[in-house]
């Protein structure tokens, strides 16, 4: 685990942000001269805290569809079993985020679909295919709220 200090912490803070700052903006904002600031963004994306850059894209203001969220339980919880339902979702292009989560549930699943039919023809495409899903539970979302892309939390800072 690489140690961060104040200046890599504003950088990615700035850079979750805003992807497309300029150098010498990015610079001026973390109160660093051009190179300095841009050497730890090298460093940041060599050790692979930044992934990658990307344009953020509201594919549902683009096309019709329908967000849904889906808790998802397997029947049997071996090695095995976990990593056949998370190929399984890793090619799916309708689940557009997946977490595993400890508690109740094993998965909590993001999936888009052009409407309620797609929806639910895509979940019977997953429990014919034997997957061992035990039960799933279904949430339509009405209405997002908050989407922002995942940054350091404020209480960050105290840890450095």
């Amino acid at each position: 685990m690489i140690r961060l200090d104040r200046y890599d912490l504003a950088i990615l803070r700035i850079l979750a942000r805003d992807g497309r700052m300029t150098k010498s903006r990015l610079a001026e904002e973390v109160n660093l001269s051009i190179s300095p600031a841009w050497e730890r963004v090298k460093k940041l994306e060599d050790c692979g805290l930044i992934k990658g850059y990307r344009a953020e894209i509201d594919w549902m203001a683009a096309f019709k569809g329908s967000r849904i969220v889906v808790e998802v339980t397997l029947s049997r919880h071996t090695a095995q079993d976990m990593r056949r339902f998370e190929e399984r979702v890793n090619a799916a292009p309708e689940i557009v985020q997946c977490y595993a989560t400890g508690g109740g549930v094993d998965y909590v699943l993001h999936v888009v679909s052009r409407d309620i039919d797609h929806y639910q023809r895509f979940i019977d495409s997953l429990l014919v295919e034997e997957l061992g899903i035990e039960r799933y539970f279904t949430y339509i979302v009405t209405k997002v709220v908050k989407n922002v892309a995942e940054g350091p939390p404020d209480w960050a800072d105290e840890a450095v």
